[in-house]
């Protein structure tokens, strides 16, 4: 199963709310030929770490490819570029799309490999763990061996996550 964890917490020129953008991220994968063969609800997280940044819209989504771990990463961060991301020296600044490639199958990174396969945070991430959680609820770590559920319990207390309401439901605003 290959793993890609969306967030976004401004606005994109083109494509206006954090949600929209993410939704829009998912269309362009789809695109380039990276097929979506699941996608978690939206969630939504405060800034990790803390700040007084707005908070994120995340999700995650399991594709189908055929391309090499490099060359998918590289796909991400060109959606993220056409999506108004500009990659600074800033680490957890705010941004209009954040297309983080989680996992690869089983694969495990050598050291100095590109890119680190697992996520190296992906365990520390309420934001990561949840959407996980929801479309692949026997996920296990490839390096711990642990399964999403138990990475889950060993969170912070201080993360906040939480399940957006879909669109159409009754009462649901915008993102």
């Amino acid at each position: 199963m290959i793993l890609i964890a969306f967030g976004a917490n401004l606005p994109s020129v083109r494509h206006g709310p954090p949600r929209a953008t993410l939704a829009a991220a998912l269309a362009m994968l789809e695109h380039a030929g990276i097929a979506v063969s699941a996608r978690s609800s939206w969630y939504e997280s405060a800034p990790v770490p803390a700040s007084d940044q707005p908070w994120f819209v995340n999700a995650v989504a399991a594709v189908d490819t055929a391309c090499a771990p490099a060359v998918l990463l590289q796909h991400l961060h060109d959606v993220e570029r056409a999506l108004g991301r500009v990659r600074g020296s800033e680490r957890n600044a705010p941004r209009a799309a954040d297309l983080d490639l989680i996992a690869y199958g089983r694969r495990v990174s050598s050291p100095g490999d590109w890119p680190v396969l697992p996520h190296p945070r992906l365990a520390e991430r309420a934001f990561v763990l949840y959407p996980l959680a929801e479309i692949a609820p026997d996920w296990r770590h490839p390096v711990s061996g642990q399964p999403v559920a138990e990475l889950i319990r060993q969170l912070p207390a201080d993360q906040a996550c939480m399940r957006m309401p879909e669109r159409d439901s009754p009462g649901a605003g915008p993102p």
